[in-house]
């Protein structure tokens, strides 16, 4: 007990700074609304139902998009239970947003420790790491996913230090439970991204082994981590692979569409190379490492903040409710990277004083993970790692990639304080390197905090609405001048405050120092003062993004999904399985609609190409047709030209909801003209690319002519004239997520086409219980040849690939658990040898 009492103490630290900081909700159990969180419960809710009346997983929704698999919506599976227990107990079961935080410290504690650092510096290092204002945006805006698989990061990368350490077993167990961890968190991006560091950090270790003429110890490591790796990556096989696959049709994978030109360009293969670098962060806006309201911000109405409304003409005040604190190249942002502008002095003084390869791994993956964050801004470097680097064109929001840096910086922050604790003399021995890295922080930031600093702060974007705005006469020309010049000065007021903040910061972690090298500060209170600086800095920050005002009562964030009347009189139809295109919203950017119907839109970041394909040629042309057919009928679906809206009617949209004359209110409108679940058609159009597919629909009608690639056409028997007659039936009788059975009747051999989305790998087809193969009609939608005569076709979803990994995952959960009875074996054995 007195051996593992600090590390006791330090655990319950952690957890009692998670408590404080997330005090009261914690204690009133209200949540955060979050818009990532709200859109999962409404895209997921067909599946949790289906849970909850079947015990059994479905996956496949109905839900959303027409359909799709929800291997990225709700991914569990059998085989990640055990690992659940074991997140949990890792966790201490503590109370939901309490949890995050103190895993982030605790992961992060784990990694120093494994380095040999002390205890007390560890829980520095951890508090340092936790609180960076990355992470607390993260949770604001719902990304937990992403959010714990960063938790996971630290650890994973303890084991490896340990096996390169010598602790070969342990280190191969720690690195395969938080490789599994991580990649069960189902953020695949972000480690992605930590791959880099892997690489930089085993690159590091391999130039110490063949300057000490140690490398068959550093195969040896490497080899047990290679299978650690793989263990921990089996055990999550069925995420993972199921993930693959499904990526490859999703907007990640490649598109059967040929381009020309600068479009070619752009979607040869992953996401598009602007919708990649969308969010990529400003060059300038870098230095929000040192002061973290350098661009403003967050993306939140100017008039909030009080610094900035200080300095407020009263004149233009209604007009600062509509422009934004943040004035940096993103799109919008809901908060900057802010890693303590006490912990990037520390990191650029570690790059002088901290000796040896692992200094340089850590500078080469900061500098690495900003230059590669500005995307669009330096895109010579992010071209060649679209272009070349294999996966970096599956991920968007290349600016996300800073998380490496906000790891980096704060490990070598601590290993400089370290050699400064240890070597009080060292500052005296490098005044210039102390003087360099006082420049490029205290300096800059006192720079920025003197009002005749300049730099621009309105953006060009944003005086051109403003000039718009004049053109149209809501401002006066007379004011635009005064109004920009307000508004720079606004601005330059929160740059300004921030900036003095950050220098007043480095100059009280300085004078600590200088304190404790001279003797007149002990150890223990400088690490202390150290701490208590840096968390009362990062903590004041992160409240501006994270705060108690934005926890509501549970009851509140459920009404997100009360029932319109529309919804209402919608549920009342009975029949089977229908869709719903609901007009008076985003339609393709929320799931309140999938949430109590079967939506046409929706919103996921990983929906399915085609469908996104058919979104741009075909469904948002014929929305906004069909809006304004029925505008002009007045409502009168019986006056409206069906023939305007024929992707909508084949999709099986039996419902428009459109706005009534009240504001806020929606109605119902029921489509007759809609195919209905399955249909047979007269003829079968075969085409030979994607291309003619898709423009074949601009003007075949899918309830006569199914337009089907000459792939399909030995699955559809070479059917050419489909045989159909006023007596050919086909009928859904019994409908499940994943599971659809139909009743079919035709005097000859026919192909139907089904209103249902269709998908290259799980669908289990078979008529009369004798398996058949399924086509592909009208771009997305299956279809199927069916003899003559009275049948019964089901499709069930059910991949034999899930049975096959779910085996491999469970075989890699088995040898965890034998490491870690192999770790208590040898432990036991040495403590006897020892007696």
């Amino acid at each position: 007990m007195k051996r593992i009492l600090p590390d006791l103490v330090a655990i319950v630290l952690f957890a009692l700074l998670s408590f404080v900081y997330f005090f009261p909700a914690d204690t009133e159990g209200r949540v955060l609304f979050q818009h990532d969180t709200a859109a999962g419960v409404g895209i997921g809710q067909e599946a949790k139902e289906y849970y909850e009346q079947t015990g059994e997983r479905t996956r496949w929704t109905n839900s959303v998009f027409g359909g799709m698999p929800t291997y990225q919506i709700s991914p569990s599976y059998d085989s990640s239970r055990p690992l659940q227990w074991v997140q949990k107990a890792y966790q201490l079961f503590l109370p939901q947003y309490v949890q995050l935080t103190f895993i982030l410290m605790l992961g992060f504690y784990i990694l120093l420790r494994a380095f040999g650092l002390s205890v007390w510096l560890s829980m520095l290092g951890g508090i340092l790491w936790a609180f960076s204002s990355y992470f607390f945006i993260l949770i604001s805006a719902g990304h937990i996913w992403k959010f714990i698989t960063l938790a996971y990061i630290p650890p994973t990368l303890a084991g490896i230090v340990l096996a390169y350490r010598g602790r070969l077993l342990a280190g191969g167990l720690v690195a395969a439970v938080f490789v599994a961890l991580q990649i069960a968190s189902n953020h695949v991006q972000m480690s992605y991204y930590f791959l880099f560091v892997i690489l930089f950090i085993v690159g590091a270790y391999f130039e110490q082994a063949w300057r000490e003429k140690t490398l068959p110890q550093f195969f040896r490591a490497s080899a047990v981590l290679v299978v650690a790796a793989l263990i921990g990556v089996a055990a999550n096989l069925s995420n993972l692979y199921h993930t693959y696959t499904y990526s490859k049709e999703t907007m990640r994978g490649k598109s059967e569409l040929v381009q020309t030109g600068e479009a070619a360009r752009q979607a040869s293969s992953g996401l598009d190379r602007d919708y990649i670098t969308q969010w990529s962060y400003g060059i300038g806006e870098t230095w929000t490492l040192l002061i973290p309201n350098f661009k403003g911000g967050a993306s939140v109405p100017l008039s909030q903040s009080e610094t900035a409304m200080e300095k407020a003409n009263p004149m233009y005040s209604s007009l600062y409710s509509q422009l934004t604190q943040y004035f940096g190249d993103q799109p919008m942002t809901a908060g900057p990277v802010y890693v303590g502008a006490f912990v990037l002095f520390l990191f650029l003084l570690g790059c002088f004083i901290v000796k040896g390869p692992l200094k340089w791994a850590l500078i080469g993956a900061t500098l690495f993970s900003i230059v590669l964050s500005w995307g669009k801004n330096f895109m010579p470097l992010t071209d060649f790692f679209i272009d070349y680097v294999p996966m970096y064109n599956k991920f968007r929001a290349v600016s996300s990639i800073l998380v490496i840096a906000e790891f980096t910086i704060p490990l070598l922050a601590v290993f400089a304080l370290k050699k400064i604790l240890e070597e009080p003399t060292v500052l005296r021995a490098n005044l210039k390197a102390l003087g360099i890295s006082l420049l490029l922080t205290a300096g800059v930031a006192l720079w920025y905090a003197v009002p005749s600093s300049g730099g621009s702060y309105v953006p060009a974007q944003e005086a051109q609405m403003l000039q718009q705005a004049v053109d149209g006469g809501m401002i006066p020309a007379s004011e635009l001048n005064g109004i920009l010049a307000n508004l720079g000065e606004m601005r330059a007021a929160l740059v300004q405050a921030d900036a003095l903040r950050s220098f007043l910061i480095i100059a009280i972690g300085l004078l600590l120092l200088m304190l404790y090298t001279t003797g007149k500060l002990r150890q223990s209170f400088t690490m202390a003062g150290i701490a208590v600086l840096c968390l009362v800095d990062m903590w004041n920050v992160n409240k501006r993004y994270l705060n108690d005002a934005q926890f509501v009562s549970k009851s509140i964030q459920t009404t997100t999904f009360s029932k319109t009347p529309a919804d209402e009189l919608i549920l009342q139809d009975t029949t089977l399985d229908y869709r719903v295109l609901n007009l008076t919203t985003s339609t393709f950017n929320e799931n309140n609609t999938s949430y109590w119907h079967k939506s046409v839109g929706g919103y996921h970041p990983a929906k399915l190409r085609r469908y996104q394909e058919m979104i741009e040629h075909h469904i948002a042309p014929e929305m906004q047709a069909v809006y304004s057919a029925i505008a002009r009928a007045g409502g009168k679906m019986d006056s409206v030209d069906a023939s305007k809206f024929r992707v909508l009617n084949m999709l099986n949209t039996r419902y428009f909801i459109l706005p009534a004359g009240q504001q806020g209110q929606t109605v119902p409108i029921l489509n007759p003209y809609a195919y209905g679940n399955a249909w047979f058609v007269d003829q079968v159009q075969y085409v030979n690319n994607a291309n003619e597919e898709i423009d074949a629909l601009d003007t075949a009608d899918p309830a006569v002519t199914a337009v089907v690639d000459s792939r399909f056409k030995d699955a559809l028997k070479g059917l050419v004239e489909s045989h159909r007659d006023s007596l050919s039936t086909i009928r859904l009788t019994s409908y499940t997520p994943n599971r659809l059975v139909y009743e079919t009747d035709n005097s000859g051999d026919a192909v139907a086409v089904f209103s249902e989305i269709y998908y290259p790998d799980g669908w289990q087809v078979s008529i009369d219980g004798q398996p058949a193969p399924l086509g592909r009609a009208d771009y997305i939608l299956r279809a199927l040849h069916i003899p003559a005569g009275k049948h019964t076709v089901e499709m069930r979803f059910d991949p034999q690939s899930l049975h096959v990994t779910e085996g491999i995952a469970y075989t890699a959960l088995a040898l965890m658990v034998i490491g870690v009875i192999a770790i208590v074996w040898r432990t036991q054995r040495q403590k006897k040898q020892k007696e």
